[in-house]
């Protein structure tokens, strides 16, 4: 199955690390961030854990729940977080999948067979409120994610929805956004403080959550 943007994410029930849950009740009406990893007791999955852990409280603050998945039981996901704890300091408070039937994997097209036929390549999910997936991103297995980014993304859309606005190259929180083109120049120097036109198609403001 290929879930793209704007699709209701697939719902599912699964075990996890803390409890079965049935995924899209799980969400309630929180955003969502669902990531997987080849296998329990790699290298580079331990530092990304680590690092998700450590970045709970960030996810925290922007209504966010975060899951992993793999294609190992969920015993041996309790096993690893201790390790992953050990190793990068931080307890991992989330839940983690147990996906040994490769279920969740599947709905999802998480296993790419041309890399491997058994394990999950580094997927990210990130669903909205409304259970739509808003940005997916698959890297190799030999490539560690970079979660600072995934946070930046996750304010952009969140910025997004709640502003007639987009996100220019490389914008961090704080910078200038682009004022949409839905939005007449008139009403935007009344709604967008710092509002300056560079071309027609191209206006900027201040960041109007900073």
């Amino acid at each position: 199955m290929v879930v793209q943007l704007g699709d209701i994410v697939p719902d599912f029930e699964a075990d996890t690390t803390l409890g079965r849950i049935r995924f899209h009740d799980w969400l309630g009406d929180s955003w969502g961030i669902l990531f997987s990893h080849p296998k329990d007791y790699t290298p580079v999955c331990t530092t990304e854990l680590g690092e998700v852990a450590r970045l709970q409280p960030e996810f925290d603050r922007r209504s966010t729940k975060v899951i992993g998945l793999s294609v190992d039981d969920v015993a041996s996901h309790l096993k690893w977080e201790s390790d992953i704890e050990e190793v990068r300091g931080h307890a991992v408070g989330f839940p983690m999948i147990g996906d040994a039937d490769r279920k969740v994997s599947s709905l999802y097209g998480m296993i790419h067979p041309n890399a491997s036929d058994t394990l999950t390549v580094r997927s990210v999910f990130i669903i909205d409120p409304a259970k739509k997936l808003r940005l997916e991103m698959t890297y190799p297995a030999s490539v560690g994610r970079n979660f600072t980014e995934i946070l930046r993304v996750l304010d952009a859309l969140q910025l997004s929805d709640a502003f007639p606005v987009v996100t220019p190259v490389n914008w961090k929180p704080g910078d200038e956004v682009i004022v949409a083109n839905s939005v007449s120049a008139e009403a935007a120097r009344k709604q967008f403080e710092g509002f300056r036109e560079v071309k027609s198609y191209l206006r900027f403001a201040k960041d109007p959550k900073a």
